[in-house]
Order: structure tokens, then sequence, then C-alpha cells
């Protein structure tokens, strides 16, 4: 692993100063089309680049709105969420997006969620996630890179992930190996990173390699972002209560190596299934 020049790489995997130039400039198009979602279907369409799949708004809540649209060459689609929310500052919001440990407590789907390795130059980390997946179907487990840059001077906050290989994490048969997952969170407070409301956007795809077909896949995506987002956002709230203590991103200094947040002491927080079946003996569901 290295850093040069502001870039994490791993085996050919980066993650650059780029990208999160570009999932800002996101945020902005996604205002545009929420702004535009009451005018006509021409005018939404006006907004779409050129050669680009439109996106098909899937969900309407009164804190956030869902978008789809296919991959093309794919069975698969991407998803975007644009909410708001005003009872908690973009700080905590953004610090418990982050905060692995604190993610154990409130995410019942979490079956393992490891810092694998930390990049102290440029703040990327390899995190191992495994997770439930709704019954029948395996649990999934995802190995990929983050990395966050907080822009005060446009008043931006960005995380950005993707998928990666590590040789520490070597497959296991017991889960199902996600092996293409990309997410981004970008958030734009109201007005500072520490007073109450802030616009979100979450770009999100992976490949869950299920038999269903698209539509189940996407009902899934559909039915579980609501959950998700709500638990997040309570987290958020009890985070901003005290309730629990949650590192702070924005101002902590990198950890020294072998500071002790590694495999050691992230217990698994519950175990899968009975053992009798694994994804190596059946297809994939």
């Amino acid at each position: 692993m290295a850093a040069l020049a502001g870039v994490f790489v791993w085996d050919g995997q980066r993650i650059e100063e780029d990208e999160l130039r570009r999932s800002a400039q996101e945020m902005k198009h996604m205002e545009n089309i929420s702004s535009l979602l009451q005018g006509s279907s021409a005018d939404r369409e006006a907004i779409v680049a050129a050669g680009e799949q439109p996106w098909e708004m899937i969900m309407d809540k009164k804190h956030f709105k869902l978008w789809r649209r296919p991959i093309e060459g794919t069975h698969l689609y991407q998803y975007r969420v644009f909410g708001s929310y005003t009872d908690v500052t973009p700080r905590q919001f953004f610090n418990v997006q982050l905060d692995t440990e604190y993610r154990k407590k409130w995410d019942s789907l979490v079956i393992k969620l490891d810092v694998i390795e930390r990049d102290l130059a440029s703040g990327s980390e390899v995190i191992h996630w495994v997770t439930h997946f709704p019954y029948p179907m395996y649990s999934r487990d995802y190995v990929y890179v983050r990395r966050y840059s907080v822009d005060k001077e446009n008043n931006l906050m960005v995380l950005v992930s993707r998928a990666v290989e590590h040789p520490s994490v070597p497959e296991d048969p017991e889960y199902v190996r996600v092996r293409t997952y990309e997410s981004q969170m970008v958030i734009r407070p109201h007005k500072t990173f520490d007073e109450n409301g802030f616009d979100y956007l979450l770009t999100y795809s992976d490949n869950p390699q299920t038999v269903f077909p698209r539509y189940c896949v996407s009902w899934m995506v559909s039915s579980g972002m609501p959950d998700f987002l709500e638990k997040l956002h309570m987290a958020a709230l009890k985070a901003k209560k005290m309730e629990i203590e949650v590192r702070d991103y924005m101002s902590a200094k990198p950890l020294e190596s072998g500071g002790g947040e590694g495999k050691a002491g992230m217990a698994a927080a519950e175990h899968k299934g009975d053992g009798t079946r694994s994804p190596a003996q059946l297809e994939y569901a």
C-alpha cells in the first residue's frame, strides 16, 4: 500500500482527489434534479447529460428521495438518495458514517466490521465488512478501501468507498464475496459543520452475485434503504445527545501505526446460521 501525491493505491485500485471533487459535482447535479422535480418532463430530461441513462424516481419520503438507473451492459441498477435532516449536525452524521465500532452497535445486520489496514498519509482505510442478507440468501462480505475529505472552503464533506482485493482477507466459503461495490456520500451543511441541518447525496452500486432477477434485487434495495437511513439518523441523534462516544474524524489526527484498531478486539457481533450450508456448496442466492 502506498500514498503518493494524494492518491491511495492498492493493486491498481485508487481513490484520487479528482474523484472526491467529482462527487461534489454530482451533489450539485442532483440538487438541480431535485429542484426540477415539480417541473415538466421536458425540464427533467434537459438535465440528463447526453448519452446518460435517465434517473427514475422510485421513492419519495419525507426526508429523502430515491432514484435508480440501469447500469449499461449489466442486470444491475445504480441508486441515488438525496436527503435532508434538520435535527443533527453534519459533523455528527459524518462521524457516524465512519465510526466502525459504533456501527457494530446500531446496525444489527453487521456480522463483522474490521479495519484491516490504514494509510497514515492519506487517511485511507481498508475495511472488511460482513453483513446479513435477507433470508434465504447467504451473508455477503465486502473488502473495500474508503477515503474521506472535508472541504471547508466549499463547505462539503465527502466519503468515497470502492471494492478492492487485500491479501489479509482471502475469500471465506462461509460468505459470498461482493467484488463490485462503489459508494459515495456527499454532505453539504445548511450553515456550518456544527450547526443542525444538512443535505446529503448517497450514490451506490454493487453486484451482490444473486441469481434473483434485477427487479427482486431492486426491491430489496428500495425496501432496505429507508430502514438503513432511519437507523443511521437515530444513531447520529444518539451521538448528538452524547449517549455514546463517537470518534471525531474531522479533527482527530491519524492513528499511529499499530494503534490497536485492527482485527484484535473486533469480535463478530453475531455468528452466521447453523453452519450446515455454504455458498461454496450451493448456487449463490
